[in-house]
């Protein structure tokens, strides 16, 4: 590897990165973020003597911003510790800690007690601490381990052994914290989680809370009476600041266990004529919620994703009841100086901004699970996302996953999944876990309205059982698309009839129950000199300068893309936003310092699409 780095880097305020409020979609007006310097040790037992220095969280250890560049290894521990005093004034009554993500596994003490464990790399996860604070210094400390591939936990495309070929398209590992670090104050009683779902052909939006309150643990002897809790919660609906509906409903309180409550809200707020969300016009309504002492501020778009016929009767996608073409980018969100985590909010932001310029209307964030204010931002800025679910499971035979795939079009639509140990998912407690973090990853991405899609497999890469995971994912959200398997081994499941395509000319036919979805192509490399990270180059076919590959681009286009529309090919989706280490096949380079192409022909060549499907569709 050369040290490549983005014009972000030196922007990083090592005192105190990645400042935003972390949950853009649940706001309370306490706000108190532990990132910045901590200290660390990497070593080969649970206990910690002696840190070996200093890591500015939340960039992971094998990361140049994170001041440490060590891999972290199967059998090493990976300890942090944070020592810190809550600012003045800050405690209501309960302070909670939360962490975006850690991976792969962590133990957390605050003050020598245990707090809690979790598993998973990619999702948030919190403690109530009110009871172990301090008034003075407290201490917080974790203990990570992250095995990567030699545990079938989610690892997206972290791999520890890369051996040339194809294993180039996976990438350097990283470990523990990766996403912010936060404290907040609540009061006694308050919001715990909400769901806001769009009823866009009843003009009204759907909002369920879910409320913690201090009787949870009580014993409450099968009487609901004795619980005391605020009777009545408040929805607010805001547009341009203005109030323009709201509705007050009663709580509901029932019991789960014998010492257990479900206390939980739900209200249907009428809203007349309202502004749909739409790429072109990104628009979003205001929401505040008021719950006794507690309140909270979110945010919400009209719109709705389906599946219909369009005027020749073929199946296509659909959005606000219009055809609709998803026309998008593989995104993997890698950065040269701090791999998953991106060095700053405007580095975050440059990539969406830059593919919604080049006339992309949709991201493929590709088995990564992003921070929260990613999807903000495309709530924001009006790009749809297609949301992986990453990847785990054991080392996979890139010959029966990758190679065979690629060359034989028949081969990835043949073969079951229930075949555990060809997919590298023989561990039953790898299986369980997938399904947790899969539920766990569309609770906490529901309510980001620019989400159309769920992808809970791709390529193979760990697939297992694939209709039973739609059928989750179904249970858990019926407001949007599933690209169940996504480019080869389809089990004939969810709304897509998916294909991925680098190497064959693109054949295709309307299908009678599914959509028809290029749901990866192109990966054409153009390695500049400066700005590559590595001596090896990846890419599907090579060109020497921006012109050939535009050309290149454009013949694809025209030849391939244009031709299949009439006959039912309703989504794109190109590989990919920028090189990544090895691979050299992004619409930009690593360090987003170049563009490869002649931009002015792919903005004239995505105008031409959406008119020609539209005067086909409509």
């Amino acid at each position: 590897m050369t040290e490549l780095e983005t014009k972000w880097k030196e922007q990083v305020d090592t005192k105190n990165p990645l400042p935003e409020y972390p949950r853009p979609n649940m706001v309370r007006d306490s706000f108190f973020s532990l990132n910045g310097e901590w200290e660390y040790c990497i070593n080969r037992q649970e206990e910690v003597t002696e840190y070996d220095g200093t890591i500015i969280v939340p960039f992971s250890p094998e990361t140049a911003l994170s001041g440490v560049q060590k891999i972290v290894m199967p059998e090493d521990y990976l300890h942090y510790k944070k020592v810190f005093r809550l600012p003045e004034g800050f405690q209501k009554d309960r302070v909670l800690l939360h962490f975006g993500a850690v991976d792969q596994e962590c133990s957390v003490y605050l003050n020598g007690q245990l707090l809690g464990e979790h598993v998973g790399g990619y999702l948030a996860f919190s403690f109530d601490i009110t009871d172990v604070l301090t008034d003075g210094e407290n201490i917080l400390t974790l203990c990570v381990r992250d095995m990567t591939e030699k545990a079938p936990h989610a690892r997206g495309k972290q791999k520890l052994v890369r051996k040339g070929g194809m294993s180039s398209l996976f990438y350097t590992p990283q470990s523990g914290i990766w996403k912010t670090v936060w404290l907040e104050s609540v009061a006694e009683e308050y919001i715990e989680s909400l769901m806001i779902t769009p009823l866009y052909d009843e003009a009204a939006v759907k909002v369920k809370v879910c409320l913690k309150t201090s009787c949870d643990s009580a014993n409450l002897d099968g009487a609901i009476e004795k619980v005391e809790v605020p009777r009545q919660i408040c929805f607010s609906v805001l547009d341009g600041g203005n109030v323009v509906a709201e509705v007050m409903t009663e709580v509901t309180v029932k019991i789960v266990a014998e010492s257990g409550l479900d206390v939980t809200a739900e209200g249907t707020i009428p809203l007349g004529d309202f502004v749909p969300w739409t790429p072109e016009n990104p628009h979003l309504y205001d929401l505040e919620i008021t719950y006794g002492k507690d309140k909270i501020t979110s945010y919400f778009g009209m719109r709705k994703f389906s599946v219909g016929k369009d005027k020749n009767g073929i199946l296509r996608f659909f959005m606000n009841n219009k055809p609709f073409f998803f026309n998008g980018v593989l995104d993997q969100g890698y950065w040269p100086e701090s791999l998953m985590t991106a060095p700053t909010e405007e580095a975050l932001k440059y990539d969406i901004v830059k593919l919604k310029e080049l006339g992309y209307n949709t991201i493929r964030k590709h088995i990564k699970v992003e921070p929260d204010r990613f999807y903000y931002l495309c709530d924001k800025l009006g790009m749809i996302v297609w949301q992986d679910m990453p990847n785990g499971g054991g080392n996979y035979n890139l010959l029966h996953v990758m190679y065979l795939t690629n060359v034989f079009s028949w081969y990835g639509r043949k073969i079951k999944d229930n075949h555990y140990g060809i997919f590298a998912r023989k561990d039953e407690n790898g299986r369980n876990q997938y399904y947790k973090d899969l539920e766990g990853m569309i609770k906490q991405l529901y309510n980001f309205p620019s989400i159309a899609v769920w992808v809970p497999f791709n390529e193979g890469w760990g697939q297992f059982d694939a209709t039973k995971a739609t059928e989750l994912i179904r249970s858990l959200d019926d407001t949007r698309l599933v690209n169940e398997a996504c480019g080869w081994f389809d089990q004939q499941g969810g709304d897509m009839y998916s294909i991925h395509n680098y190497i064959r000319k693109l054949k295709v036919k309307p299908q009678e129950d599914r959509v028809v979805a290029l749901t990866e192509f192109g990966g054409y490399a153009f390695p500049i000199p400066g700005h590559m990270a590595c001596e090896k180059e990846f890419g599907y076919k090579h060109y020497k300068t921006k012109e050939e590959l535009t050309a290149n681009y454009k013949r694809l286009w025209e030849e391939e893309i244009y031709p299949n529309l009439e006959k039912g090919l309703s989504s794109t989706i190109y590989t990919q936003t920028s090189d990544i280490e090895e691979e050299i096949n992004g619409v930009m380079t690593y360090d987003r310092d170049e563009d490869k192409f002649v931009n002015e022909e792919l903005k004239a060549l995505h105008k031409k699409l959406y008119m020609l499907f539209d005067e086909i569709t409509e």
